[in-house]
């Protein structure tokens, strides 16, 4: 779920408000990418869905594959690939409906289960070795609604939408209100403070992606808390729950007893990070896929062409 206001459902409508929105918003991922050269990029359809799948050759352990939530994208965390791939090869998959370089329907995000059957159908078209899946946000609804299989090695859940209600918060509610009513530098600033940011920073690196997702797309209406029905059984899987220190949205004592009833897991606290762990404290987070690898640094993994 999302800590920005939503309006009603409607019909399926693209992210973006306008063509030259969609091309600006492109056009700034696409920059963005350009600064990893060693990034390969490549189209995949999956479950009618144009995906946009990004690929970082990495280190001997187990491969991960990472599904990234609100205000994210594979543009925004390039960084955090390379960090990753020190250890192991990384797959980034944008999600449809979401801004970034995946399908720009907003329809796969009207039901949890068609998150689930789009990764369903993605997974065997870019992997043939089992991956960790790396889920934040959204991503991890994602995640948590595909069907179990032989490669997914692991499931690692980041701030994870579904399975409980953000902390209510009036400022928050502001703060996204006014981002969304005047999207600039400012009220950017003050919804990534929101949502937590890490105090120690002057200023967030963000800040110039927020304003231009302000003034280009809609909101997102993501699922809300996810039904038992909507659950797959991840029984048999490892699974890790983790969210940042300093998230605002879904604090630790929030997630832990949903995680512990419904996923059998405690949560991990990411030391450094706000609700956009991901970006905020990358080191963390490869920690957490060190801890959470099944197989210990392993040489050779195969990658899909």
């Amino acid at each position: 779920m999302s800590p920005l206001p939503v309006p009603p459902l409607g019909p399926a409508r693209s992210v973006y408000r306008s063509a030259a929105g969609e091309v600006a918003v492109r056009a700034w991922c696409e920059a963005a990418l350009a600064r990893e050269p060693r990034l390969r990029t490549r189209r995949v359809p999956a479950a009618g869905r144009d995906t946009g799948v990004h690929r970082l050759s990495g280190g001997p352990a187990t491969p991960v594959l990472l599904l990234s939530g609100e205000l994210l994208g594979t543009a925004n965390l390039v960084p955090a690939l390379r960090l990753l791939a020190e250890d192991r090869p990384v797959l980034s998959a944008d999600l449809p409906g979401l801004p970034g370089t995946g399908d720009a329907s907003r329809s796969a995000l009207h039901r949890a289960g068609a998150l689930g059957a789009w990764l369903d159908d993605l997974l065997p078209r870019i992997t043939d070795a089992p991956v960790i899946v790396l889920g934040h946000g959204i991503g991890a609804v994602a995640a948590l609604t595909a069907a179990p299989s032989p490669l997914v090695a692991a499931l690692v859940l980041v701030g994870p939408d579904g399975l409980a209600a953000p902390v209510p918060d009036l400022g928050r509610t502001r703060a996204a209100w006014a981002w969304r009513l005047s999207p600039n530098a400012r009220t950017a600033a003050g919804l990534l403070d929101a949502l937590g940011a890490p105090p120690e920073r002057e200023g967030h690196p963000l800040t110039v992606w927020t304003a231009l997702v302000g003034r280009h797309c809609r909101a997102e209406p993501v699922p809300g808390l996810l039904r038992g029905e909507e659950f797959r059984d991840w029984s048999g899987t490892p699974v890790a729950v983790a969210t940042g220190e300093h998230d605002r949205v879904l604090t630790p004592s929030l997630l832990s007893g949903p995680a512990r009833r419904l996923l059998g897991t405690g949560v991990s606290v990411l030391p450094g990070a706000g609700h956009l762990a991901l970006h905020d404290a990358p080191e963390a987070v490869r920690d957490l896929l060190r801890e959470s690898d099944p197989h210990r640094p392993r040489h050779g993994p195969v990658l899909a062409p």
